[in-house]
């Protein structure tokens, strides 16, 4: 596989036009093995690392699995019914499937603010002015890292997670949000590590969203997104 380009998957990869100039934005048509987007993750940081490749926005969907990020606590994996795989981010177990949009996020913070905090709170930001384009609010809470939306029964309920890591200054991993994903799947973890909320998802909410719709409002604000990372410093 590439460092650079991220070829060699059985799927369809579209490129075209990216939203932010000196970014590649990439949409993924069809599911991607989480076991190989973490591999293609590992080469593209290092290619950025090493001033091979540009930053990166890559947009996907994964077959079910569920992630344990280096927080992750044994007894919150409940019923461990698809692959479970370790996912070196920050966070605690996170479930990934079909009708759940992921935006892995491969930014060189050495030329923007070195601010990792900064960075997740952007992110946020992102997904919650993106849900605003379909009627949907989206916000933070104190505390809990992701994206809160008010359920159907009036309580809160998680509509996005976001997890990350950072080597040598240049981002991995990102966000998803929960277009129509099944949701019992959730079920067999504790998301994120906090049983008291829900989970919910676009669908549930009664917004029929497709993938295409979604990666046109991330791209819409994909500019402010940037600018709040601060602008790209020259080579030198």
């Amino acid at each position: 596989m590439s460092t650079g380009t991220l070829q060699g998957t059985e799927n369809a990869t579209h490129g075209g036009d990216s939203p932010v100039p000196g970014i590649e934005w990439r949409a993924e048509r069809g599911l991607i093995a989480y076991a190989d987007a973490l591999a293609a993750m590992e080469a593209r940081n290092a290619a950025i690392r090493e001033g091979t490749a540009p930053d990166l926005v890559w947009l996907l969907e994964h077959p079910p699995v569920y992630t344990a990020g280096t927080s992750a606590k044994p007894a919150d994996l409940l019923d461990p019914r698809f692959d479970v795989v370790s996912a070196g981010r920050g966070g605690e177990y996170t479930y990934h499937g079909p009708g759940q949009r992921i935006g892995y996020v491969l930014v060189d913070l050495n030329r923007r603010a070195r601010d990792v905090r900064g960075f997740v709170h952007a992110l946020e930001g992102w997904v919650i002015d993106a849900l605003t384009d379909f009627g949907v609010e989206g916000r933070r809470a104190d505390g809990r890292v992701g994206i809160w939306t008010r359920d159907i029964d009036g309580r809160e309920a998680k509509i996005g997670a976001i997890g990350v890591r950072v080597r040598r200054w240049v981002t991995m991993h990102g966000f998803s949000v929960n277009l129509s994903p099944d949701l019992s799947h959730f079920t067999g973890i504790v998301p994120c590590g906090i049983s008291e909320y829900g989970v919910t998802s676009m669908a549930r909410l009664g917004h029929s969203v497709g993938v295409g719709e979604w990666d046109a409002a991330l791209a819409r604000h994909a500019p402010t997104f940037f600018d709040r990372l601060g602008t790209p410093c020259p080579d030198t």
